[in-house]
């Protein structure tokens, strides 16, 4: 069966267009997940990648679902009404979890910075402030803000999180997992979480979730079993009758074979050619009179641009014209709303001769109004 992307130039920030390998080993068909040994075999290796990937020894475990299968989980899990939190946030997801948090009845110290902003040791007293006068029992922060287009430092943060003492410090690495460096252990991150969709270049089948030893004790006071919660995955693979629903084995090999495609190439040299496309596409951008919607000192993601819709035209008329030439972007949220269009340079979306491809359809357009 042949697969090919949507179109010539696909940049949506996520989904991004499925590789041709991975499509290829999902259209194969399995035994029943719970039928024998290879299901938990398959899993356990995944795992094994997945921690190596992100420095960690933290238990890695792969929930069935959209990405926010895992921020909700991981916050079910471990809170309880009446818990305090304090979320970092220089973004939509960032200030996102803040709202999810006081949903399950949590009290919340929110920590709401600049949206063109990426954490600096300046806004860290703020969050400093914050634990001294609240003592939380966690601590959220996002690794890569995809609506604003920037990749927040975290070992700064991580510190603090144990230098203060705070049990649980829970990171949203969707849109950075297997495009730029993690490094969880080093930010003392009890709960990392990514998704298949970003820069894994699978479809939104399956989370990922790295969890410590104290995470898991958490989890077992609250004894939290809804179908996004964390404690029936813990040890699973021990018996497989132990996962609470039926595993989605497509979505695993699907994720696995990613994982392959990307030692295969090399970790370094994946971040690194998520880095330059990076660099390109803002360099490009630059020289076409097309600002950044990011301030001069933030932190720029290197699997996703935000920057501001160019003089003469609104979000729906900039994609539209865009789409006409093959090439496909996204706009953003909250004060991003009909300001900033969106460039996903991640995974197969990470390729320098599409980007120059894009650039030109850029400049096409521009010229052509």
């Amino acid at each position: 069966m042949a697969y090919s992307a949507y179109d010539a130039l696909p940049f949506y920030p996520g989904p991004v267009t499925v590789h041709p390998e991975i499509a290829k080993v999902m259209y194969q068909d399995f035994a029943p997940p719970r039928f024998g040994m290879e299901y938990t075999e398959l899993y356990k290796d995944l795992a094994q990648k997945i921690q190596k990937m992100c420095n960690t020894e933290n238990e890695a475990i792969f929930p069935t679902g959209e990405a926010m299968v895992c921020l909700w989980g991981a916050l079910k899990s471990c809170l309880k009404a009446g818990d305090t939190v304090v979320t970092v946030g220089t973004g939509v997801f960032g200030d996102g979890f803040a709202d999810m948090a006081e949903s399950l009845g949590c009290k919340v110290e929110k920590i709401s910075l600049p949206y063109n902003s990426t954490i600096t040791p300046e806004s860290l007293v703020l969050v400093d402030e914050a634990i001294k006068r609240s003592k939380p029992v966690m601590i959220t922060a996002v690794h890569c803000e995809t609506p604003s287009g920037t990749l927040n430092p975290l070992e700064e943060l991580g510190k603090l999180k144990k230098d203060r003492g705070v049990p649980l410090f829970v990171v949203d690495a969707v849109a950075s997992m297997g495009g730029a460096p993690i490094d969880a252990d080093k930010w003392n991150c009890d709960i990392l979480l990514g998704g298949s969709q970003k820069c894994f270049s699978c479809p939104p089948f399956m989370g990922i979730m790295l969890v410590s030893g104290t995470a898991w004790e958490f989890a077992e006071k609250v004894q939290y079993l809804g179908y996004d919660g964390i404690l029936p995955f813990h040890n699973a693979t021990e018996n497989p009758m132990k996962f609470p629903y039926t595993p989605c084995w497509m979505g695993i090999k699907g994720l696995h074979k990613s994982v392959q495609l990307i030692e295969q190439e090399g970790l370094d040299n994946v971040y690194r050619r998520h880095k330059e496309v990076a660099k390109a596409c803002r360099h490009g951008l630059n020289a076409l009179g097309i600002p950044l919607w990011t301030a001069p000192n933030a932190v720029n993601s290197p699997t996703c641009t935000a920057a501001m819709i160019p003089d003469g035209f609104d979000f729906k008329t900039w994609k539209a014209a865009l789409a006409k030439h093959g090439m496909y972007i996204a706009g953003s949220f909250g004060p991003m709303d009909g300001k900033v269009f969106r460039i996903g340079h991640m995974g197969t979306q990470a390729y320098m001769d599409n980007m120059e491809k894009a650039l030109k359809v850029i400049e096409e357009v521009l010229h052509s109004k």
